[in-house]
């Protein structure tokens, strides 16, 4: 049956330090790109977003536009009734007929004026909807011009450092697997807590590295010896003494 190694603390603190110091490099290449892929991904949604909103302009006003012609059209036949009916008063043979197509008239005279309200409500609604089409194709240049330039930058920095990242990913991926489980669990933990995303830190000037908050010496006293994995009672960070971080090396 085979046997599990045990390892030392020292060992243990040894494997985490290393791995600490490779996500370190890591994350300087993050550093790097700084906020470029945030900047990048919201730009690119809120062109999407005004593409969108073009669009739907767009439609809209396709359809004040049918509404407009439409309405021209029933002028049109409104004005053909009004000629046909006004024919026919010259032909009536009695007040009573004459009363009838007078009120045909009047009803096709209230419906263009009627039509003709409609349209001129539909021009300025037009003028307001054109104002925002060309508001949105401005700001939808402005955005992909910027949105160009990010991307430019990004791919930049991904181009002089893909290599390089590459490697170092692979390397933290060796130095996680020596890293006892329950203490990798926990260093990965430490590490999504603090944007810096140091989970061990040494003893700097008597305080933590990570929160600077002041060790008492009896702590410091067992960090130097290496007997048990000590964390800083503020923070939680894994403290490690400043001789053994300068033996670890990557």
């Amino acid at each position: 049956m085979a046997t599990v190694k045990e390892y030392s603390v020292e060992e243990k603190l040894v494997s985490v330090l290393r791995l600490q110091k490779i996500d370190s490099k890591l994350d300087g290449i993050q550093v790097l790109k700084g906020e470029l892929p945030i900047e990048v991904k919201d730009l690119e949604d809120e062109v999407e977003g005004l593409n969108t909103r073009l669009t739907h302009v767009e439609d809209e006003l396709r359809g004040i536009q049918d509404f407009i012609a439409n309405k021209k059209a029933a002028i049109k036949e409104s004005e053909a009734l009004v000629k046909k009916y006004e024919k026919q008063q010259d032909n009536v043979k009695n007040n009573r007929e004459f009363e009838a197509i007078t009120k045909e008239i009047e009803m096709q005279n209230l419906e263009i004026k009627l039509s003709e309200k409609h349209i001129k409500d539909a021009s300025e609604e037009i003028k307001d909807k054109t104002r925002l089409v060309e508001s949105a194709k401005k700001a939808i240049v402005d955005k992909e011009s910027n949105l160009k330039h990010k991307k430019g930058e990004l791919e930049k920095i991904i181009s002089e450092t893909e290599k390089e990242e590459k490697q170092i990913r692979k390397e933290s991926d060796e130095a996680r697997t020596k890293v006892e489980p329950r203490l990798l669990a926990a260093y990965e933990k430490i590490r999504k807590n603090y944007r810096n995303g140091l989970a061990v830190v040494t003893v700097e000037r008597d305080s933590c590295g990570g929160c600077f908050n002041a060790i008492p010496p009896q702590r410091q006293a067992e960090i130097r010896h290496r007997k048990k994995i000590i964390v800083c009672e503020h923070c939680g960070r894994i403290l490690v003494d400043n001789d053994l971080e300068a033996t670890v090396t990557i």
